[in-house]
């Protein structure tokens, strides 16, 4: 003991020996100041970062210039500014003065790549980066509403416009999957699985977005979908700054649907469905006086050594539709230390956000959701009859007799539909340098989001006087989500005779995830008094003769552990070669596959840097690059692999009733995850003196072992059906990107940007040796017919594919006709399902977007185009309401237009699709920078902007942009959120 003792008391005196050394030889610098400069202009740049290479010690110039910063003997300074090429120069001189050359399209810009940064020009892989400058403006109801159309691959679309209560469809390069996650992985400053609810616009520096397997294989099992990484606008050094952004918004229908008046309503459907009124029930639905506005603070400054920036923000979101908005408040903090001499980082974040919805307008739709199915209630002001009184001469509601019918501004009146919500994230990263280039890195997350649902229906609704004996109910849950996340790493750089620069990067990560649900209803109350405050009170509980109340509950888990590692290798910023391993587990899968492997490697060749490239001085940039990666998709519900017990019926015995329980699902050891295979290969390339930039990616994946259910023997299965993997599909693409700079004087600038990508699939197989399936059936039709799907999907076809009936005309008494297998023509009862044939595609195979900015002086404009083409859409609003056949509910004008020959139900053809491809004038912005001669005033910017302003198709529904990233694409069902117009002012202040 006393030996042992003795070996510690030495080796921590030696440390504290060493440290003091290292203390003091630091302390013998001197002090170096200085004034920099614009290269072209010879203007002071204020706010430029000066570091002491290798330490964090570091200043930033005053408004003049002018800086002085202590360095030690020998020591080299890095001089960086946005906009500007950075410079390492020796700090040889007491004097210095340092000129900053303005940088086009940079590429030394900085890209987040997962677990570290890289530099534009070292990246080998599929990486695309929005920064803030180039969002899209105006007003967000999702952050990523910012880069929608501003990624080649990335398919961000909301199809249910801009109903605040509402998220974005996210989907980069395709579909990959059948029963797993088919959304990307979103990471928020290092935090996976990073909840977007905290966000906020002004508060996003970038979006880095890993598109290819050699990228997003360092997240493994995650990867599958490509990987979004979103950084936070940090502190920085410098004086105390204020920023405060603010806009209003309002909203307007784009498209009305064309419905029958009054007297068009009679002619059809028949004197004796007039009951004399004269009702817009869509127009009715209507918030007129929309009116949605945002404002956020946020403070910055500190030293170079300990900086922070916090912001708060209030934004109340309103829809067009009524009773249908969504108030949020919040904050985020961000704070990062620097100690030891530069060796030792700290950097937390905290972020909450705070918010109340109101869901029962607009039918948002959800899991939990027992207010009505999406757009519902807009479907009902299409169909209800235009002749019925709202309410009757007693006050009362007036309810039509219609098929599939209700009053939705009564149901708006009656019942109720909020949801409160709470979200936290805390995150803190302690980094330890104890030598040049090699860092230690903890990193800790937990994120929790919990909401609570509260519904109601009044006695008098049409809901309880139909199942509640007039008796009123309520519906109450309980979500609470929590994520715990740690990741250590270790990272060493080292070059070897300025030519070899190695990187090296290890890491552990551990990820635990809960979800606990809780709910509770009851029906039969007396009085409306309590709403669902007393849930206790229902009769149901005592009367037989109303449904049961019922109580549900349950809590998932799973955990994810993993070991990965990067090496990056440069030699002369000319050939560089990334590798990658991540060896992962999951409690999701069977015991016999609970870990996998995900490498990846990829190199690139900067061909402009070589001897014969020299004299070709229109190539400013040109490098080729290549990569190949294996990622995973862990995205199912858990303990799927695993033998579970439900519940089955009561039973009498003794006197008693027994509750039952029984197998569920059966076991599978072998369950395992879905494997994507990716090859990339892609150029970059910038052109005479850097106006002309871009790059070009091709891709080809395979995502085998796919997730699905299948018919299970019996025995010696316990159920008939089993989860497991058989499948395959495949995606190739083509993504281009181009960045101009056709004008540019002292004055004037334009810049446009356009971006394009082609993609194709195929569903490989579904089959293997032991578990068979020829074909798949997506997309259900709405009653009435009993008219089954619409698309199929069978091996070796394309997804998303309509399967039904070739249109061949109508008989003269209006009756429909279709082709038959054999060529031939047949009425409705004349064909079967062996008649029907492909018909078209819901799922786009092209996407474009053409983004222009001009800026004149203190103005600037941006002009944002984008489209998708080479896809159908099936008209469902068109096939039932553009049918004479739905009266006595009301219908389209297409009923006594292109349809009024036809005298016969609703079929399912392809009469009814027609081609989406579309061109939207998404977004106009025109802003105005004030030049003001104050010293409180940084910068003051007024804009105006307006979002989805035209639509270019010749589709004759409301809005061609449909759901497209899912396995029933290109559907437009009778429910729907009303599309709309945004108009937007707003101001951005800096002091």
């Amino acid at each position: 003991m006393h030996k042992r003792s003795t070996f510690w008391a030495r080796t921590c005196f030696a440390s504290m020996v060493l440290m003091l050394f290292s203390l003091f030889a630091f302390s013998q610098g001197k002090t170096i100041s200085g004034k920099v400069t614009d290269a072209n202009d010879k203007t002071a740049i204020p706010g430029v970062s000066i570091q002491v290479k290798g330490t964090s010690v570091g200043t930033i110039t005053k408004a003049d210039g002018s800086f002085s910063i202590q360095a030690p003997e020998n020591a080299t300074l890095i001089f960086s500014f946005v906009g500007y090429l950075p410079q390492e120069l020796p700090a040889s001189a007491t004097a210095m003065n340092v000129k900053l050359a303005a940088s086009v399209k940079s590429l030394q810009d900085v890209v987040v790549v997962g677990y570290g940064t890289q530099k534009r020009n070292e990246v080998t892989t599929s990486v695309a980066t929005v920064k803030a400058e180039n969002f899209n403006q105006g007003g967000s109801r999702s952050p990523m509403d910012l880069i929608q159309g501003k990624v080649a691959g990335l398919s961000v679309t909301r199809t249910q416009g801009n109903n605040p209560n509402s998220g974005a469809s996210i989907q980069i390069r395709g579909i990959s999957s059948v029963s797993g996650d088919m959304n990307p992985l979103i990471v928020i400053d290092g935090i996976p699985g990073g909840n977007l609810d905290l966000l906020q616009q002004d508060d996003i520096a970038t979006f880095d977005v890993l598109k290819d397997g050699s990228a997003a294989a360092i997240y493994g099992t995650r990867g599958n979908n490509g990987v979004i990484l979103i950084t936070t606008k940090k502190g920085k050094a410098g004086d105390p700054q204020y920023t405060y952004s603010t806009y209003l918004q309002r909203e307007a229908v784009a498209r009305r649907p064309a419905i029958l008046g009054v007297a068009d309503y009679i002619k059809v459907a028949g004197e004796g469905n007039n009951q004399g009124a004269d009702v817009d029930m869509y127009d009715m639905l209507l918030d007129k006086n929309n009116l949605s506005h945002y404002h956020n603070f946020a403070a910055s400054g500190g030293t170079a050594n300990s900086n922070y920036r916090a912001s708060l923000y209030y934004n109340d979101a309103n829809g067009i539709a009524l009773q249908n908005g969504r108030t949020q408040y919040g904050g985020r903090v961000n704070v990062n230390q620097t100690g030891l001499q530069g060796m030792l980082t700290m950097q937390f974040n905290l972020a909450g956000n705070f918010n109340k919805a109101n869901l029962n307008g607009g039918n948002s739709g959800g899991g939990d959701n027992k207010a009505g199915n999406a757009g519902a209630d807009f479907e009902q002001a299409v169909q209800r009859n235009p002749t019925a009184p709202v309410i009757g001469p007693d006050g009362k509601y007036i309810e039509t007799n219609g098929f599939n019918n209700y009053n939705p501004l009564a149901r708006l009146q009656q019942e109720l539909y909020d949801r409160d919500q709470k979200t936290y994230s805390g995150d803190a990263r302690i980094t330890l340098e104890p030598i040049r280039d090699l860092k230690f890195s903890a990193f800790g997350a937990i994120v929790r989001d919990e909401y609570t649902d509260r519904q109601y229906k009044k006695k008098d609704s049409r809901s309880s006087l139909l199942s509640y004996q007039g008796g009123g109910y309520a519906y109450k849950a309980n979500s609470a989500a929590l994520d715990k996340t740690f990741e250590a790493t270790v990272d060493y750089t080292k070059t070897v005779n300025s030519d070899h620069t190695f990187n090296v990067l290890g890491g552990y990560s551990y990820q635990y995830s809960t979800l606990e649900k809780y709910a509770m209803d009851n029906n039969g109350f007396l009085t409306d008094a309590f709403e669902d405050w007393n849930i206790g009170a229902g009769n149901a509980l005592n009367d037989p003769k109303l449904p049961r109340p019922s109580q549900s509950s349950n809590k998932i888990d799973n955990t994810l552990i993993a070991f990965f590692g990067r090496i990056n290798y440069n030699y002369k910023q000319k050939y560089m070669l990334q590798a990658i391993l991540r060896h992962e587990g999951s409690s999701r899968f069977g015991a016999n596959n609970k870990w996998g492997n995900f490498p990846a490697i990829s190199a690139g060749w900067v061909i402009s840097k070589e001897s014969f490239m020299q004299d070709i001085t229109v190539i400013n940039n040109l490098k080729l690059r290549a990569g190949y990666g294996i990622t995973g998709n862990q995205g199912i519900p858990s303990y799927q692999s695993l033998l579970t017990l439900g519940t089955g019926g009561a039973y009498l015995q003794y006197g008693k009733w027994i509750q039952t329980y029984g197998p569920n699902k059966n076991p599978n050891p072998d369950l395992r995850w879905e494997k994507k295979k990716e090859f990339n290969a892609g150029i970059d390339f910038s052109l005479l003196q850097n106006r002309i930039g871009g790059s070009v990616d091709v891709y080809s994946r395979r995502t085998k072992d796919l997730l699905f259910n299948y018919t299970a023997q019996l025995p010696s299965n316990i159920l008939d059906n089993i989860f497991t993997n058989v499948g395959e599909i495949s995606n190739n693409g083509v993504e281009i990107v181009i960045n101009t700079v056709p004008v540019k004087t002292k004055e004037f600038t334009w810049n446009s940007d356009l971006t394009f990508n082609s993609q194709r699939n195929k569903m490989v197989s579904f089959s293997n040796q032991i578990f068979k399936a020829t074909e798949q059936f997506y997309g259900d039709l709405p009653s009435p017919g009993n008219l089954g799907s619409a698309i199929r999907v069978v091996e070796g076809g394309p997804l998303g594919t309509f399967f039904g009936y070739r249109y061949a005309g109508l008989t003269d008494d209006g009756k429909w006709q279709f082709y038959k297998k054999d060529g031939t023509i047949g009425g409705v009862k004349e064909v079967n399902a062996d008649d029907k044939a492909v018909i078209g595609n819901g799922i786009p195979k092209y996407m474009a977007s053409w983004n222009n900015t001009f800026r004149y002086k203190n103005f600037d404009l941006s002009i944002f185009f984008r489209g998708k083409f080479g896809f159908d859409i099936l008209n469902l609003q068109d096939m039932y309401f553009g049918n004479q056949a739905w009266k006595p509910n009301n219908m389209l004008a297409s009923a006594i237009g292109k349809n009024a020959k036809l005298n016969d139900d609703p079929q399912f053809s392809d009469y009814y699709l027609e081609k989406g491809d579309f061109v939207k004038l998404d977004n106009i912005t025109l802003g105005y920078n004030f030049q003001l001669k104050t010293k409180y005033i940084r910068n003051l910017r007024v804009y105006a902007s307006g979002r989805n302003i035209a639509t270019i198709s010749n589709y004759s529904g409301l809005d061609p942009e449909l759901q497209d990233t899912a396995l029933d694409s290109g559907i437009d069902g009778r429910g729907f959120y009303p599309r709309t117009r945004s108009y937007t002012i707003g101001l951005n202040l800096g002091f």
